[in-house]
């Protein structure tokens, strides 16, 4: 075999590892954070053994590494900024050419919110000057292990309870996981419907620290 076929015989590996929607939920919940096989697998609602199985793939492709830590076995991203830059591409490949993807994309999350999101640099910009309320809509542990600075942490769940905590009179700006998750798209049509002005950030927190910008950590 020549070194194109090499090449290109471990690149069929990873698209082949991709090519599965739990294992690109998986991606998803690891650029999060560092995750056990238990975490995961009720972070994605699968079975233990699925997980496993599905980590397996992921670990033999090289997009996730692992470390043991006591009696637990650890999850992470073999390499943030290239896995996410390698999912990135393909949702955007999916938005351009597969019209289901396109369908849902129009009838849910554009539906929701159809104002134009916030790019990261404005975002900077806008907390320089202290013009806006960030609001990190992720669980509490995701938030713990890394969050725009200054972000206020309320689940979605917690949302309507907690409307006191944003103050009325400021820009709030939602972010969650990543561009296809759910949660800052129904965290501002809930607040805008409260009339709150209220904008999503244009991805999430994991294409945020990948761009090398500043994060915060609890403990």
């Amino acid at each position: 075999m020549g070194p194109k076929q090499t090449i290109y015989e471990s690149l069929a590996e990873v698209a082949q590892a991709l090519g599965h929607a739990h294992r690109l939920e998986l991606l998803e919940h690891l650029a999060q954070g560092e995750r056990s096989v238990e975490q995961l697998s009720i972070r994605a609602s699968l079975t233990f053994a699925n997980t496993s199985r599905h980590l397996q793939i992921l670990r033999r492709a090289r997009l996730v590494e692992t470390e043991r830590r006591g009696k637990h076995v650890l999850y992470r991203l073999a390499g943030d900024t290239e896995v996410l830059a390698l999912t990135q591409a393909l949702g955007r490949l999916g938005e351009r050419n597969v019209a289901e993807v396109g369908r849902v994309m129009a009838d849910y999350f554009h539906a929701r919110d159809a104002l134009e999101p916030v790019s990261r640099d404005d975002l900077v910009s806008r907390l320089k000057d202290g013009l806006v309320t960030v609001l990190d809509v992720r669980p509490v542990d995701e938030f713990a292990a890394g969050h725009v600075p200054g972000a206020l942490n309320i689940q979605l769940a917690e949302l309507e309870q907690r409307l006191g905590e944003l103050p009325a009179d400021r820009e709030v700006i939602a972010y969650c996981r990543g561009p296809y998750c759910v949660l800052s798209f129904e965290a501002a049509a809930l607040l805008r419907a409260r009339g709150y002005c209220v904008r999503r950030l244009e991805d999430g927190y994991p294409e945020w620290k990948a761009a090398g910008l500043p994060v915060e950590a609890v403990g």
